[in-house]
């Protein structure tokens, strides 16, 4: 545990148990964001396939960067990151979307839902720590890039394959 580390982000006035808490919140998404985007990628099926599987398993090999990232923040704040699947799925804010249907429209439609909830997550996540904590606000600062870029790429796919992708899908899960 990082003593002096933990000291400033507490006296910048932030909560640091709660900070590791929202921290192990955006970890337990990236894994399971990192499982959807990796089997989705193995079952992907139909003529959007050949070029929606390399975008998914490059967007799975980052969003495991990011959970080796937050988890080094979680420890160095004095933390444990989430240990198992089960308490990801408790801790998550954008869940897990069971790619039950294989069609690659199906699943280029479901991940842009779930990077629009990481969007969300980690702008809320970077104004509340943004002047107070400016490692874990660098952290996130890049993983939010890295999130908008995966939007956009996923998008960019279904404007040339004319999917049609609404803003917020009724059953929209996006974070609170």
């Amino acid at each position: 545990m990082g003593a002096i580390g933990r000291k400033i982000v507490s006296n910048a006035g932030l909560n640091v148990d709660e900070l590791i808490d929202l921290l192990n919140k955006a970890y337990s998404d990236e894994w399971l964001a990192y499982y959807q985007y990796w089997v989705g990628a193995q079952i992907a099926s139909g003529i959007l396939a050949v070029n929606l599987i390399p975008e998914l398993e490059e967007h799975a090999n980052e969003e495991l960067d990011h959970a080796k990232k937050l988890a080094k923040r979680i420890v160095e704040l004095g933390g444990t990151p989430a240990l198992s699947p089960e308490e990801w799925y408790q801790k998550s804010t954008c869940g897990y979307l069971t790619p039950k249907d294989a069609e690659a429209s199906v699943l280029l439609k479901q991940n842009i839902q779930g990077e629009r909830c990481a969007i969300e997550v980690y702008n809320k996540l970077l104004f509340l720590v943004k002047d107070k904590d400016l490692i874990t606000a660098h952290l996130i600062r890049q993983i939010l890039e890295e999130e908008v870029e995966h939007e956009q790429d996923l998008e960019n796919l279904a404007h040339d394959f004319q999917v049609k992708i609404p803003l917020c899908e009724e059953k929209c899960h996006c974070a609170n």
